[in-house]
């Protein structure tokens, strides 16, 4: 049985790679697809309008807003009114999930339809957006819902799988499914390995390891395999996944350039700090006061405007003109330039962000002026970190990436003028690393990130300085603040656990952290009871407790424990009403199976009806509770408590007294929402206040 459940295991991680791909390569034809035709569209009628000299400028500049605003209010109006948690990444709420802390609604297929379709239009419409962050977010969704044979949403299920329906296996393949989604989006499917062991799981196995490992090549492949056809070369696998750097043949580097690394690295730091105080701001007003439905459509259209109006300015008002075959993009126009020649700045603007990264990247020297560089970096730096939370599905990624290559291709470009005839002053790589360095600023990712940008290079060489930037970057960064996730998911009030117990803690005892009274049942509780607790109440579990409580030592005590109950048993129980009164016809039937079938989302209470007769009824919970749940003295430190949290994804732990019994429960709110403060030597416990009032 044990090997069969194994063979499965493999199985479904095979399909979760394959079809993440599939959703990969559907989000990325039809965005290249409809890129060009917008693209390409504008480039016609601006050139028109040039041409003629007859001043219809206007109407490539209402043209592109139009074709900017209309996507976006599509895309805006799935998150705002079908499905608000598809909005953003998805990876702030990824990396709770596989934290342990359940989020509603995550890892539904309505929440990746809407995913999907969203980022899709969010591209299309032009923001400073990419698709690569939500494909974690969908590769989760798909994991989540092969694993366990069923979808709630479309009323199926297939009765198979059903050992897969609990939280510790369900999660362990959402793991898989965002590791898959990385594979997908970069090419790196090493990067989506690491990427769900620093940013994801709370715990981690060998097994698991290979298991991971094998699902992000999968989808690698597939992903492959189908671009391959897509652009005409079947079998030819080297399209590197959705997004792709492009081949850096000449990339060297010398010892005297490092000093320069590191001030790159402490400058995406800075830049990043800057980016996440900025967004966090934003963030709290649109929590405050754009709270209603169309006013988030609403923003997302001024969003959508304001970026297609900074770039028509840019392109009208800034001379910026090069030869044609010195790396034009696919839609350049001539704008005012000489014949011969196309305008850089509407090149960087029509494409899609990932078409500018490369461009960046690769373009020879000289491409780009310096004020280009400088205005287009300032331009996007903001519009940039006003997208990020819009009501709309997008990833920061991309936008980022384009960012930091806008000031790293600066800090190049000046290098070569002051250093024309050096061999070594090459832009397209201070592009790559103020890329990785305003990436790092921003996330705070360290190990993944830079397999990820190594193996989207496809080249070892700027291993070593890409590593340096994003460690400095990492380490400016966190004297100023958190990471952009860690701040939304703090704003989203999950008690996310972090990797360290909060410092100066050592002294602080579970008797300090612990919540009480707790609510407790006897391991015979009558229907009424129960019916009464989980309508009172909206905990969890309950502590299962001696009914004499006559020996209780302390006035705190609750009674000697027994066991742990949680409230979706309870329902279950009552749903199939497993009384003792009634038994005789549920012999031999109560098993996990029951449980299973109604995995994940059980029935609420205030659905099951119970007579007046049925609540004299008993109900023995011995059979169903835990008889050995995870426990703590009342003299546990908190350290030891909260790697027991993170080390084994728990919700609650019971907290007992020197002799067996129950006088309290710690949950991950408990920890969450504990800091200790230093003050001159002094030491006192505070409660987080809430960000939003």
């Amino acid at each position: 049985m044990v090997y069969f459940q194994d063979i499965q295991r493999w199985i479904i991680m095979l399909s979760i790679g394959i079809l993440t791909a599939l959703i990969g390569c559907s989000i990325v034809i039809t965005i290249d697809i409809f890129a060009d035709i917008k693209y390409s569209l504008l480039r016609k009628w601006t050139d028109h309008c040039v041409e003629e000299k007859n001043n219809c400028l206007y109407l490539p500049y209402l043209l592109w807003v139009s074709l900017n605003v209309v996507p976006v209010l599509i895309g805006s109006f799935l998150i705002a009114y079908i499905e608000p948690v598809a909005g953003g990444s998805g990876i702030p709420q990824v990396k709770c999930y596989l934290n342990g802390v359940k989020i509603p609604r995550i890892v539904r297929i309505k929440t990746l339809i809407c995913k999907a379709v969203g980022v899709t239009f969010s591209v299309l419409g032009g923001l400073a957006v990419g698709k690569e962050g939500p494909m974690i977010h969908s590769g989760a969704v798909v994991a989540a819902g092969i694993s366990q044979g069923k979808s709630t949403s479309l009323n199926l299920d297939t009765s198979t799988l059903q050992f897969f329906r609990q939280d510790r296996e369900k999660r362990d393949f959402v793991s898989g499914g965002a590791a898959a989604g990385v594979a997908a989006a970069f090419g790196s499917p090493v990067g989506g390995v690491l990427f769900a062991l620093e940013e994801g799981a709370s715990f981690w196995n060998q097994s698991l390891t290979w298991r991971i490992f094998f699902g992000s090549m999968t989808s690698f492949f597939t992903l492959d395999m189908v671009l391959s056809v897509y652009r005409g070369i079947p079998g030819q696998l080297s399209n590197g996944g959705l997004l792709n750097f492009g081949n850096f043949d000449d990339a060297t580097y010398a010892v005297w350039e490092m000093p320069l690394f590191l001030l790159m690295g402490a400058l995406g730091g800075v830049l990043g700090a800057l980016f996440n105080h900025v967004n966090y701001k934003l963030t709290v007003f649109r929590m405050r006061y754009i709270t209603a439905r169309p006013l988030k459509m609403l923003e997302a259209a001024i969003v959508a405007a304001v970026t297609a109006s900074a770039g028509f300015l840019m392109i009208y008002l800034m001379d910026d003109c090069k030869p044609y075959g010195n790396g034009p993009t696919p839609n350049p126009i001539q704008m005012y330039c000489d014949d011969g020649e196309y305008n850089v700045i509407g090149a960087i603007w029509f494409q899609t962000p990932e078409q500018s990264v490369r461009s960046l990247f690769h373009d020879p020297p000289g491409s780009h002026q310096l004020s280009t560089l400088g205005v287009f970096f300032i331009i996007y730096f903001f519009l940039n970190c006003w997208t990020y939370g819009l009501s709309v599905s997008s990833g920061v990624f991309i936008p980022t990436l384009l960012t930091g290559a806008a000031w790293g291709r600066f800090i190049g470009t000046a290098m070569l003028n002051l250093f024309p005839d050096h061999e070594l002053s090459d832009p397209g790589k201070y592009a790559l690393l103020g890329a990785a360095a305003m990436l790092g600023g921003v996330t705070r990712m360290t190990i993944s990130l830079t397999v990820i940008l190594i193996e989207a290079t496809g080249n070892l060489t700027y291993g070593f300085p890409m590593m340096v930037v994003l460690l400095v970057a990492k380490w400016v960064g966190d004297i100023f603040n958190e990471g952009l996730y860690d701040i939304h998911i703090q704003l989203a009030g999950v008690p996310l656990l972090g990797w360290d117990p909060p410092p100066l803690s050592a002294t602080i005892y579970a008797s300090q952290v612990m919540s009480y009274p707790v609510v407790t049942l006897t391991p015979t509780e009558t229907v009424g009871n129960i019916v009464d607790i989980l309508k009172s109440t909206t905990h969890n579990g309950f502590p299962i407790v001696d009914p004499n409580n006559e020996g209780a030592h302390s006035s705190r005590s609750f009674g000697k424990m027994r066991g742990l109950v949680l409230r979706s048993e309870l329902i279950v129980l009552l749903q199939h009403k497993i009384f003792s009164e009634l038994y005789g016809e549920w012999e031999g039937k109560v098993d996990m199976s029951l449980f299973r079938m109604a995995y994940p989302r059980y029935p609420d209470i205030s659905g099951i009806f119970v007579s007046t007769t049925e609540r004299d009824y008993h109900v023995d919970l011995v059979p169903i509770m835990n008889p050995t749940p995870t426990t703590c003295l009342h003299s546990t430190s908190m350290p030891q408590m909260f790697n027991l949290f993170r080390a084994l994804g728990l919700r609650h732990m019971l907290v007992l007294n020197d002799n067996n019994e129950v006088v309290g429960m710690v949950t991950r709110k408990d920890l969450a929402r504990f800091r200790v403060k230093h003050h001159g030597g002094g030491m006192e416990n505070v409660r987080i206040t809430e960000e939003v009032q």
